[in-house]
């Protein structure tokens, strides 16, 4: 027992020895196990920060690559940087009237170019304080400014703030389009940096000022001030020059002739940004804006709507714009002017009394030369030319070509025709007061515009005949051979109705209108010249004299009576169904003029006939126009001129109760000509109009 005591002492210790031995060997060899450990877990940790390190190289080169490669593509195409030396714009197009003043100037236009010295100190500072405050302070790019208008576009919803810098403006306005793609603003950010490197600050203000855009065709501030203010931009007020300043946002939409209101507010919005930044104090921009200038627009705009068609026919003459043009028309600016305020100032005192919101006027010379064109009322309000775009009914203004076919066919004006109903179809015509005269002659017959009269013409010659006339005379216009093309159911221009009026008033020979004699470039190469070639005689000789002679008793004592001039004349009023359309055309022998009044809608007015507001019209423009000039007479020699414009016993003659017409061609109540020592003493020549000087040259 003891010897197994022992055995199992020695055991026990044996194994409690070599327990020992393990844990010291265990001890002693647990470093040698944890050193490796830890190596390796460096070691991975190592591996793990060189792959990233490597992989963000990797990612930052190719990002250098693709930014580098983006930049150079973007920077492929970029414009040659030599355009800030040249004036890339829109050729000038200049109309001139025929005595040579400047009517109107369409394109780009630039003025004198300008140091910062040389100009008020409140012109740049207008322009950096509503544009670019730090203009001085950043190098392009003003990202203080871009957070600043991301947030406040954020704040009120909507784009109210932009972020450009001057210097980016200028690349953009000098090297590169309005398209607004990423691409076009990349290039536009290193232009603006290729431009902080090329010049300095001052530089780039200067060269911003002298070729920004600011509305009507000007480009710097100096072609804008003339414009707009007509003085030089070295004299511009403090109020100007935040006008001019406020125009940089919207050029356009801000035009002070086209919206003063507009322009004036954003002008008191820069002077509030000029005392926030230094520039003034608000006394300073208070008196500013008590002493506003009024704004002037340097086209004349006495003939828009001409000035319009114009311009049509010169790039159909020349087939395209491509250099400064100086074209000289055939407006007489004295006429123009007396036809637009004669057409407003009766607009304006009857036209809403009577339901007439819009008129229009034409003065043609016999050859067709165009003296003056009114297009509507108002040409801010509308552009649509109602002279040359608006096809219209004339109603009995169409007359004279029923009539010239039947004096064509055989008849004269002492022919006796029948005045009673007739029915064409389904359609029975009435005349005007609901009448009829019975057995009346063809002048009294076109006088009084009788319309069973004409139906009866129609009929006799043919619609077909009726049209060809028309045609023959110059109407261009669909005309449909029926039975209403007798009171003028097909419709015209009032241009082409005047036009094919002309060929009485041009002896017979058709006439076109124009409006150019010629067209030279900046160097006076002439590019365009009218062929004065006389037209095709249209009418003979016989017939023409009895449709003068008709034609002038519409206005001596027919339908047209309120039209005379104090000369002789003649013409024919016009009515469409309704009161839709009235109409005035008749002639002198110096003018052509034909009126129309009605409403863009076709809507009636208030019994509008042609013998009433067109026919007033045409009287007083033609008499002014006319006034002082000697007395001529009428081509054809048929004419007709009352010697008393106010004598009753012209109304007592037409009376039907009289039952008489005179067999001569000069009814009662009117007589030949008057004596030459009863006319107005005529005008020196050098007092005549310019083209009364040029016929009496010819």
């Amino acid at each position: 027992m003891a010897e197994k005591s022992r055995n199992g002492s020695k055991s026990r210790a044996g194994s409690a020895g070599g327990n020992g031995r393990k844990r010291k060997t265990t001890a002693s060899s647990q470093p040698a196990k944890g050193r490796p450990g830890r190596r390796a877990k460096v070691a991975r940790a190592g591996g793990v920060l060189r792959r990233v390190l490597t992989w963000a190289l990797v990612a930052a080169i190719w990002c250098v690559v693709v930014v580098s490669g983006g930049l150079a593509w973007y920077a492929y195409d970029l414009p040659e940087v030599g355009a800030i030396e040249k004036m890339t714009r829109q050729p000038n197009v200049t109309l001139l009237a025929a005595d040579g003043t400047r009517l109107a100037s369409y394109g780009d236009r630039f003025g004198a170019t300008y140091g910062l010295r040389e100009l008020p100190p409140h012109l740049p500072h207008a322009v950096i304080a509503v544009e670019d405050r730090r203009f001085y302070d950043h190098g392009g790019i003003d990202l203080r400014g871009l957070l600043r208008a991301v947030y406040v576009n954020l704040r009120d919803g909507r784009i109210s703030q932009g972020g450009s810098t001057l210097t980016q403006q200028l690349a953009k306005n000098l090297f590169l389009t309005s398209e607004r793609t990423l691409k076009r603003k990349i290039q536009e950010v290193m232009l603006a940096f290729w431009l902080e490197r090329r010049f300095t600050k001052d530089q780039i203000l200067t060269i911003y000022l002298n070729r920004v855009y600011l509305g009507a065709g000007t480009y710097g501030v100096d072609a804008a001030a003339r414009h707009y203010f007509g003085k030089p931009a070295t004299r511009v007020t403090l109020y100007e020059a935040a006008l001019l300043a406020g125009l940089l946002k919207a050029p356009s939409r801000l035009n002070p002739t086209r919206d003063p209101a507009g322009a004036d507010q954003r002008a008191g919005l820069v002077l509030q940004t000029m005392v926030e930044a230094g520039f003034v104090t608000t006394a300073q921009a208070g008196e500013a804006l008590q002493q506003k200038t009024p704004t002037r627009d340097a086209r004349d705009d006495i003939a828009p709507y001409l000035a319009d068609w114009v311009l049509a026919q010169v790039r159909d003459y020349l087939g395209g714009i491509d250099t400064d043009i100086r074209v000289v028309t055939t407006i007489d600016p004295s006429l123009q002017r007396i036809a637009n305020e004669e057409l407003t100032a009766l607009l304006a005192a009857e036209g809403a009394n009577r339901k007439a919101g819009q008129a229009a006027l034409v003065s043609l010379a016999p050859d067709g030369a165009m003296r003056a064109l009114v297009g509507g009322r108002d040409y801010g309000d509308s552009q649509f030319n109602r002279v040359t775009q608006a096809l219209r009914q004339p109603g009995s203004a169409f007359k004279p070509f029923v009539y010239l076919a039947g004096l064509e066919a055989g008849l004269n004006p002492d022919s006796i025709v029948k005045d009673a109903p007739v029915r064409v179809s389904n359609w029975t015509p009435d005349n005007y007061n609901g009448r009829y005269y019975g057995d009346v002659t063809l002048r009294e017959s076109f006088a009084r515009s009788l319309n069973s009269v004409a139906v009866r013409l129609t009929q006799k010659v043919g619609p077909k005949t009726v049209v060809a006339t028309a045609q023959r005379l110059g109407i261009s216009s669909d005309l449909r051979p029926t039975g209403g093309i007798a009171l003028g159911a097909s419709e015209v221009t009032l241009l082409d109705l005047t036009g094919a009026y002309a060929a009485f008033a041009n002896q017979g020979r058709r006439v076109m209108p124009y409006g150019i004699t010629e067209v030279r470039d900046a160097a006076g190469r002439l590019l365009f010249q009218r062929d004065r070639t006389a037209g095709d005689p249209v009418v003979s000789a016989q017939h023409l004299a009895q449709m003068v002679n008709m034609m002038s008793a519409t206005v001596v004592w027919g339908s047209g009576k309120a039209a005379q001039p104090g000369r002789a004349a003649a013409g024919k009023t016009g009515t469409s169904q309704d009161f839709r359309d009235a109409w005035f055309i008749g002639f002198t022998a110096e003018l052509v003029t034909g009126v129309w009044f009605g409403n863009d809608d076709s809507t009636p007015m208030d019994k509008v006939t042609g013998g009433s507001l067109p026919a007033r019209l045409w009287g007083s423009v033609m008499k002014r126009g006319l006034e002082g000039l000697p007395q001529r007479p009428l081509p054809g020699g048929g004419e007709l001129v009352a010697q008393n414009q106010q004598d009753d016993s012209i109304g007592g003659f037409i009376d039907r109760i009289l039952k008489g017409l005179t067999s001569s061609s000069t009814p009662s109540g009117a007589t030949q000509r008057p004596a030459a020592q009863n006319r107005p003493a005529a005008r020196q020549k050098d007092d005549l109009p310019f083209w009364q000087q040029q016929e009496q040259r010819d």
